[in-house]
């Protein structure tokens, strides 16, 4: 019997932040099944990607390596690729402006879309004051976050297994609380907006909140849309710009049960990987 093939969705433009691969909340087999069912243009890792502050622990399963083998699959057939670098990954920052075939690493960036319109992408970890003042403080919590959400797991296997009731999320739920007691969400993406206005920037893309959002913000100066992806720690979400059109994709479960069901396409080796990047970026020449 022959394998039944899905049409993988066209996208302009796909927006993917706060992956945090290498710790233990990262969903990278969602993720892995997600970009198997879609046809990107150009692709804009918005940081936090690859989580370097808790890459110590040792902790990379096969799953998350399949992320970054598909990512360089894309890469080596000549996907225009950007890297933005965020907090988690910010060892990155020395290499702004380095480029290799179809990837390009950079602290900011600006694209030109249709009629004109110019969209502003940056992580968002410049405007975090724990960041900026207290980067121990901004890792302790990083740290704490990860063994939530292994306590998180527990809780949840106790309460589907014994309770037979739903998954919840304390991490989510602990986060957002105190976000909102600060305002911090709400101030994060007001000072995304003003300084986008100012810059005459018809949207403005962020990442690092974990908060997937598209919305119209004003102020007395102008207008302009805010969006952010969301992450693939709770949310799983990305941002699809199609015909002129952003959207906010939310992962379905229902269909992650259903790929699971169907033959996948075989992927690259490391061998016909490896060739085809030397072909892309004449590393022998």
């Amino acid at each position: 019997m022959s394998s039944q093939k899905t049409s993988k969705r066209k996208i302009d433009i796909l927006v993917i932040s706060d992956v945090h691969l290498g710790t233990y909340g990262c969903h990278a087999k969602e993720l892995f099944h997600y970009l198997k069912s879609v046809k990107p243009k150009i692709i804009v890792l918005n940081g936090d990607i690859i989580d370097i502050w808790q890459f110590n622990k040792r902790y990379w399963p096969k799953s998350h390596m399949k992320v970054v083998t598909h990512l360089l699959n894309w890469i080596s057939k000549g996907v225009k690729v950007y890297y933005i670098t965020g907090n988690h990954d910010e060892m990155l920052r020395r290499f702004n402006g380095f480029k290799i075939g179809g990837l390009k690493i950079v602290n900011k960036l600006v694209l030109d879309i249709d009629n004109n319109q110019k969209a502003w992408f940056f992580h968002g970890d410049v405007f975090d004051v724990t960041m900026q003042h207290s980067k121990w403080l901004a890792k302790l919590g990083g740290a704490g976050y990860d063994i939530l959400i292994l306590i998180n797991r527990l809780v949840n296997f106790i309460s589907e297994k014994i309770f037979k009731s739903g998954k919840i999320s304390l991490s989510k739920k602990i986060k957002n609380s105190v976000k909102s007691a600060v305002k911090f969400i709400n101030n994060f993406e007001k000072i995304a907006a003003d300084i986008g206005i100012n810059n005459h920037y018809d949207y403005v893309i962020c990442g690092h909140i974990h908060q997937p959002e598209i919305k119209k913000i004003e102020n007395n100066k102008g207008s302009i849309v805010y969006l952010n992806s969301g992450d693939w720690i709770e949310n799983l979400t990305s941002l699809e710009y199609v015909d002129g059109v952003w959207s906010i994709h939310h992962f379905d479960h229902e269909e992650y049960k259903k790929l699971n069901n169907i033959e996948e396409n075989e992927e690259p080796t490391n061998n016909s990987l490896f060739d085809s990047l030397v072909n892309e970026f004449n590393l022998l020449n």
